[in-house]
């Protein structure tokens, strides 16, 4: 093993934090990846069955192909692999399901693009904006976020499952909002589902390995369009 995956330098590991921190301004929390449909339909309507939702899409849904598109955009990133990190752009934003789960993606990284450009600025972060800009191809925030945290030197060991337990901490959120659960009971779900998160970065394969299975997550997704009242945008 490479001494470089061995040690997290405080400051990596101090923006890191940053970037996946709640403060982080790509509004995150008014997402809800369907699971407010999901609620609604009596899907998800306890701990238990939050759990049983949120482990199909870290195993079988769309958080299994966020998690390749992180490590393939890494990869690309610490080697400078230029256009490969733009393919890995477009694929990205065409695997989504639902217009939603597109918006969803998009919106929070297109914010997430400006202020990592502006606050942590970037050459290889500059060109990419640029690139996708003029292909007129939508970002996606795990491409942004592994290819950011690729020139920081954050090892992919650690970068990896964090962005996974940042994407379910913020579902966790929402469900405490919607079932609702109390505070307590979300963090028995994050406690929960941290062997899963390290299961799904451990397995992270290639592009070649994209694709999901839980199709219900879909279909919740495009209820939740039409959805009368709702909180979520997603």
């Amino acid at each position: 093993m490479n001494i470089e995956d061995l040690i997290l330098a405080p400051m990596a590991l101090l923006r890191l934090q940053s970037w996946l921190s709640p403060a982080f301004p790509t509004g995150a929390y008014s997402y809800s990846h369907g699971l407010e449909r999901a609620v609604e339909l009596g899907y998800v309507r306890d701990l238990l069955s939050l759990l049983e939702w949120l482990k199909a899409d870290i195993r079988d849904g769309s958080l299994r192909n966020e998690a390749i598109f992180f490590r393939e955009a890494w990869s690309s990133a610490r080697s400078c692999e230029r256009a490969r990190l733009v393919e890995i752009a477009e694929l990205a934003a065409a695997y989504r399901g639902t217009a939603e789960f597109a918006l969803e993606s998009a919106q929070q990284a297109r914010a997430s693009l400006a202020v990592l450009r502006r606050v942590w600025p970037d050459p290889l972060l500059d060109w990419l904006s640029k690139a996708l800009s003029e292909r007129e191809i939508p970002p996606a925030l795990a491409v942004v976020i592994g290819a950011r945290a690729a020139r920081q030197g954050v090892p992919l060991r650690f970068a990896l499952p964090a962005f996974l337990q940042s994407y379910v901490g913020n579902l966790v959120t929402a469900a405490v909002r919607l079932i609702p659960l109390g505070q307590t009971a979300g963090q028995l779900a994050v406690a929960e589902l941290e062997r899963e998160v390290l299961i799904a970065s451990a397995r992270a394969g290639t592009l070649a390995d994209i694709g999901s299975a839980a199709f219900v997550l879909d279909l919740v997704s495009m209820a939740h369009e039409t959805q009368y009242t709702r909180l979520f945008r997603s």
